[in-house]
């Protein structure tokens, strides 16, 4: 078990949280972006209304912490531990409701090299509870369009957590996943849902686009993001995301490890 302080001082420590890696000229790039409706920061969410830039700086100050002056445009961002630990509430207390009438969860992630395992954990423990966890269209080639032009990339699973891989990547040689803020997978994971009659998720858990893509289908979604990734923020505040927990989305991946033992308590679902 993680206690409340215990997971606030780890967030601090781990730099999950308070002054984190994230710079603040990359995050203002970000919402100046999101503004012009780019599809690089948006992620698959048609957001319902135009956001200006200084009203996407007043979300993200008022959802995780930030500095809300614009003219505050150089160093590394800062979020509120308090912000994170209640969003992790929420996020826990979501999964605990579709774990008790065992629903159907889909986990998927932009992050593997970072969040696989947190996923991963979630998922073990959803399996155990009696939900199904979902892994449609394993296999099925993605064409993603990245910095680097169009790549062709297919759904796998890891723990039963999608991710893509790149062409020819075999996971025999080591290779987790592409990392990705594309919605392209988690479509492509619903159409198979859909194709083969299977039961469609009561949930998403995820990141990147896998939460701004399903949201914006209409299904339940809670995840994970670092404040230069306004999309999903912007998706709460309008009601198409459940939940968001802000954190800095790039630290070892073990350091996420009490996070998930914290969520599971929460949920009920510790083993």
């Amino acid at each position: 078990m993680v206690s409340t302080g215990a997971l606030r001082a780890h967030l601090l420590t781990a730099r999950l949280a308070g002054t984190v890696a994230t710079l603040r000229e990359e995050s203002l790039r970000s919402y100046r972006l999101f503004a012009a409706r780019d599809p690089r920061v948006t992620l698959g969410l048609g957001p319902e209304r135009e956001w200006s830039e200084r009203e996407v700086i007043a979300l993200i100050a008022d959802k995780c912490g930030v500095s809300s002056d614009p003219a505050d445009a150089y160093g590394h961002d800062v979020i509120d531990p308090d912000r994170t630990v209640r969003a992790l509430d929420a996020f826990a207390d979501r999964l605990g409701e579709v774990a008790a009438r065992r629903g159907a969860v889909l986990l998927g992630t932009g992050h593997p090299h970072r969040l696989l395992g947190f996923y991963g954990g979630l998922a073990d423990a959803l399996s155990a509870a009696g939900c199904s966890v979902l892994t449609p269209a394993q296999g099925r080639c993605i064409d993603i369009t990245t910095r680097f032009g169009v790549r062709t990339c297919h759904l796998a699973y890891v723990r039963k957590v999608a991710l893509v891989r790149g062409r020819g990547a075999r996971a025999t040689c080591g290779e987790t996943g592409a990392h990705t803020h594309s919605p392209l997978p988690v479509r492509a994971a619903l159409e198979g849902l859909a194709e083969c009659g299977g039961p469609l998720p009561d949930l998403v858990v995820g990141d990147h686009g896998w939460v701004c893509g399903a949201g914006q289908l209409g299904f339940a979604a809670i995840g994970l993001a670092d404040v230069d990734d306004p999309a999903l923020f912007v998706g709460e505040a309008e009601g198409l995301i459940a939940v968001t927990v802000p954190l800095d989305d790039s630290v070892r991946s073990s350091y996420y490890g009490p996070l998930t033992r914290y969520v599971l308590n929460r949920a009920c679902l510790s083993q």
